[in-house]
């Protein structure tokens, strides 16, 4: 009897027995939860904040839009599939992903992009730390990658509570975001409020309104207010034009402040907070620079 090579024998018991496939997962995203393929192969992202945490993770996309805006993200390979708000769906075709997240600036995307693969929202709006964990641990269960996530988690509550520590006691502050001369002023609800309600600091003016870009303010508001601390937002500087917060500031009633006496005016690195919000580098930067000021 002729007997064929064990590993013929394996190579062909192999090729004979079905293809094991992960069992779909649910997520939750945005929109609720919802059932995605497990450990997708291939994934297109239309979200910086969802760049950010993925990277953290070790999860690299392999369609991008056109342009990552910040530094930390320099090393994460650009496979131009669009824009944020315009993805190129023929390139989209071409790369025939397993999966696309949008969120935030692409999140009005879904039905474009659906028919090409499945399309999951994974926007971060209200609640900035709690979907900002929401979304950790989802991409750790998507992507298999729990034990990376559970660091993550620690670290990111860890930076929460240090932030929470170092800002008791010290005073109100007022959120504000340049945009050349033009001023806004953030409260509690607002892009830029959970500064306020995660963390516990007081609001110097109360009645702002949640608005997506704040409420237009003066320096005579400024003033009025008068702040314990003035945390800034340069949005000219986010997008990568001439920074300006400073030179917008540099007044006599923003200098005549409680925060301009003191040397209370912090300039957050506005990349992080202003285009890849609730992403974990993004928020754990953003904690750790309001704790090096506050602890001073």
């Amino acid at each position: 009897m002729i007997r064929a090579p064990l590993s013929g024998l394996l190579a062909a018991l192999m090729l004979a027995a079905p293809t094991a496939q992960a069992e779909p997962l649910t997520v939750l995203t945005a929109q609720g939860a919802v059932t995605v393929p497990a450990t997708p192969a291939k994934i297109a992202v239309f979200d910086i904040a969802a760049i950010d945490t993925l990277t953290a993770l070790g999860v690299i996309p392999d369609g991008t839009p056109d342009k990552l805006y910040l530094d930390y993200l320099s090393a994460v390979p650009v496979t131009p599939m669009g824009t944020l708000f315009e993805p190129d769906l023929e390139a989209l075709a071409g790369l025939t992903p397993d999966l696309i997240i949008v969120g935030g600036r692409s999140s009005t995307q879904v039905g474009a992009l659906s028919p090409i693969a499945q399309t999951i929202d994974m926007t971060i709006w209200e609640d900035i730390p709690g979907e900002a964990r929401q979304r950790i641990e989802a991409y750790g269960t998507l992507f298999g990658k729990p034990e990376q996530a559970a660091d993550l988690l620690a670290e990111f509550d860890a930076a929460l509570t240090a932030a929470r520590a170092a800002v008791a006691g010290k005073g109100t502050a007022l959120i504000v975001q340049t945009n050349g001369p033009k001023v806004s002023a953030y409260g509690k609800g607002s892009r830029f409020g959970w500064l306020h309600s995660a963390l516990d600091l007081p609001e110097a003016y109360a009645n702002l309104t949640p608005d997506t870009h704040g409420d237009a303010v003066s320096f005579e508001f400024i003033a009025q207010a008068n702040p314990d601390w003035l945390i800034v937002v340069d949005r000219a500087a986010a997008i990568g034009e001439t920074a300006s917060a400073q030179a917008t500031l540099d007044n006599p009633l923003v200098a005549g402040t409680t925060a301009g006496q003191k040397g209370q005016i912090l300039y957050l690195s506005s990349g992080p907070v202003y285009i890849a919000g609730g992403g974990y580098t993004s928020i754990t930067t953003t904690l750790a620079e309001l704790t090096a000021a506050f602890s001073k």
